[in-house]
């Protein structure tokens, strides 16, 4: 039972870290769309990184209609059906789940084996006919997370039930992942569905981290490594039919990239000037992204952890040091930069940054002074001129240009 315990709470916690970044990661990213251009600017990403032609986009959008009608006239017997297919695949599976916690100290370990690892492979020919038949689609997610699940499961509980007095964990992983990888692979080189690719790839980076983890490879440069190569891989997903599992990939190997980046520069130098360096990678990242019109969701997340990053940073390096207005210096900056770029996300961190400097600054240095606040006033209202004189300016140039395209 307690194996089942730390498989359901090691699913848990990848799945919940995996699709929770992407939670945080969507709503910065749909953040940005408040109007109808920057709608339009969506919509061009989302081709260009589906490769969708204007031509299939006018085609969906008349078959629009027809597909719904169509929809709406589908018979409730497919309904029904569907239904009652997903009802009873969860009260079969919740039965076998409670069976097993029920008489699990009363099992032999013959019954142990046959209970787990012995469903997962009945689960998988459930699975391989479901694919080979190709009539419930909708079947082959639910079916493969459980079959893995299962199979994961009753390797663990195989090897623990032939060898009780183990010690040697690193090793029982090795060889489930390794075990598993062979399988979710040689059935991926059969079936290519999406959610075999993924499977495989997480058996196959948990068995080269357990591998490198063995060699006693410092975790820092596996994370490197797994990093750089999971990044790769995202990459080269992007132009396949898997392309859904592009994001995941990249937002995932940038994210063990650069810690363990930051941690190697944070042993060499001082943790600061590692929050400033990876800060300005993840940035850098985010912008060649930006430019390529690609990923709006992962731009915006990279934009926004970036730019925390080297802000915090950059105030830990100048605070009481003789180059501490540095700091306003370098936001005032960003302030043009993000106003070129257009990114919602860093102008909300940079103004925060800024402010937050001109708290402390005040704090430290002008308390209980009257002049120091009048004078941001008066800065600021400066500055509020000067930008409405260039609205004005810009528009007085773009009617002049305008008249003489005219003539």
């Amino acid at each position: 039972m307690i194996w089942l315990l730390a498989i359901i709470v090691l699913i848990l916690l990848i799945g919940g870290g995996i699709w929770g970044w992407l939670l945080v990661a969507g709503v910065l990213g749909t953040a940005n769309v408040t109007d109808k251009p920057s709608a339009m600017q969506h919509i061009a990403q989302l081709m260009h990184t589906y490769d969708i032609t204007p031509i299939e986009v006018d085609s969906a959008f008349h078959s629009h209609a027809t597909t719904d009608s169509g929809d709406a006239r589908r018979g409730k017997g497919d309904i029904a059906k569907t239904l009652f297919a997903y009802l009873g695949g969860v009260f079969i599976f919740s039965g076998i789940s409670t069976y097993i916690g029920m008489f699990w100290g009363s099992m032999g370990s013959t019954m142990r084996v046959f209970m787990t690892l012995g469903v997962g492979y009945v689960l998988l020919v459930v699975l391989v006919s479901a694919l080979r038949e190709k009539k419930y689609p909708k079947l082959i997610l639910p079916l493969t997370l459980a079959c893995v699940f299962m199979m994961t499961f009753g390797w663990f509980v195989l090897v623990y039930e032939v060898y009780p007095q183990g010690a040697n964990w690193r090793a029982v992983v090795l060889f489930v992942f390794g075990t598993m990888t062979v399988h979710q692979a040689a059935l991926f080189s059969q079936y290519p569905r999406t959610i075999l690719a993924f499977t495989a790839l997480f058996f196959v980076y948990g068995f080269i981290h357990v591998g490198l983890d063995m060699l006693d490879v410092p975790i820092t440069y596996i994370a490197i490594i797994l990093g750089a190569s999971l990044f790769l891989v995202g990459t080269a997903l992007e132009k396949t039919p898997h392309r859904v599992l592009a994001e995941p990939a990249l937002l995932i190997g940038s994210g063990w990239l650069n810690g363990g980046l930051f941690d190697r520069i944070a042993i060499a130098t001082a943790g600061n000037w590692a929050s400033v360096i990876i800060g300005a990678s993840v940035m850098s990242t985010a912008y060649g992204w930006h430019k390529a019109g690609r990923y709006p969701r992962l731009t915006a997340f990279g934009y926004f952890v970036g730019s925390i990053m080297a802000y915090s940073g950059l105030f830990d390096l100048v605070q009481n040091t003789s180059v501490e207005l540095l700091y306003i210096v370098v936001t005032a900056s960003m302030l043009y930069v993000c106003v070129v770029l257009q990114s919602r996300v860093m102008l909300l961190t940079t103004v925060i940054a800024m402010l937050s400097f001109i708290g402390y600054y005040s704090a430290e240095h002008f308390a209980n002074s009257l002049g120091w606040p009048v004078t941001l006033i008066l800065m600021g209202v400066v500055f509020l001129g000067i930008g409405t004189m260039a609205i004005k300016v810009k528009k007085r140039w773009l009617g002049h240009e305008g008249d003489a395209s005219g003539r």
